[in-house]
């Protein structure tokens, strides 16, 4: 994708003219049989896999809120000579990164306002592309709904005209491709799609019967999959070069944070809310209001 500098009203920093192309990066997983003779121990690895990721990103967040409470309370704890005590990992978490990983999410600082495709934005990686640097990173914009279900769009796919045809669409980036996420919570890794963070999968056109057939088996629901109408796509120096510029702080989140429920209303104030659970410097950010541009 051609690299795109410009931050004026008319285009935004990461809105790169694309070469002509109308899917995202292949995947790196291919397609795996999902065959009978899968035994038991696959599947207790996987799901022992599972649990170390999603405790490793708990206990990053559980080490960083206790260093932000740590120093807080340590001058009160000292005075009184009581221990410090460590707080349990509320259910919803933010913290900031220093830099961009795979299943983080970029919010959009005041520099974009006025940037329509990314004016209060949060932006979810789905490749951070450190992994293949030639493909740069990507990923979708999560809290922009369409106010419109697939079925209003009357789609020539069948799978999107039945199985889907509820689901509301959202706007996910200003190159054209369509992506969805689906949330498989603590089942094992579903082949055919590409894990984001445990208990978050990625797909896209090319995976839709996979994803289909997991709601007609009962594997799934339709309420666990979200599709957004185009993707946010950067080359890796540019994206990074953003950051250094001030246009996007890059944090973790809790996955509920990252998924949320399906209402228009939690999505338009998702931004306000993971900077708030942030909390310092970027507790006063969510208070702003937005730049006159």
């Amino acid at each position: 994708m051609a690299k795109n500098n410009n931050h004026d009203n008319s285009s935004s920093p990461s809105s790169s003219s694309g070469n002509g192309d109308q899917s995202i990066p292949d995947r790196d997983n291919s397609r795996i049989n999902n065959s009978s003779d899968s035994n038991k121990s696959d599947d207790d690895a996987s799901q022992k896999s599972h649990d170390v990721n999603m405790n490793w990103r708990e206990f990053r967040a559980m080490l960083y809120n206790n260093y932000q409470v740590e120093k807080t309370d340590s001058g009160a704890h000292k005075q009184r000579g009581t221990p410090h005590v460590s707080k349990p990992l509320n259910q919803k978490w933010a913290h900031p990164l220093s830099v961009p990983e795979t299943g983080c999410v970029l919010l959009a600082t005041e520099k974009l306002d006025g940037v329509r495709s990314f004016e209060r934005t949060v932006v979810l990686l789905l490749r951070s592309g450190t992994r293949h640097p030639q493909e740069g990173p990507f990923g979708v914009v999560i809290n922009c709904p369409l106010h419109k279900k697939i079925k209003h769009m009357k789609p020539n796919n069948n799978e999107l005209a039945t199985t889907f045809a509820d689901c509301s669409l959202h706007f996910g980036g200003p190159l054209e491709a369509s992506v969805f996420l689906l949330r498989v919570g603590k089942k094992s890794k579903l082949p055919g799609f590409e894990e984001v963070i445990p208990g978050l999968c990625f797909g896209a056109k090319n995976s839709l019967e996979e994803a289909a057939e997991l709601v007609k088996r009962g594997t799934l629901k339709s309420q666990d999959f979200k599709f957004f109408v185009g993707y946010a796509g950067w080359q890796l120096d540019q994206l990074r070069e953003e950051i250094e510029s001030g246009y996007w702080h890059v944090a973790a989140c809790s996955p509920n944070l990252i998924f949320g429920d399906s209402s228009d209303s939690w999505s338009e104030s998702l931004w306000k809310e993971i900077l708030q659970e942030m909390g310092g410097e970027y507790l006063e950010l969510s208070r702003k209001p937005k730049q006159d541009i």
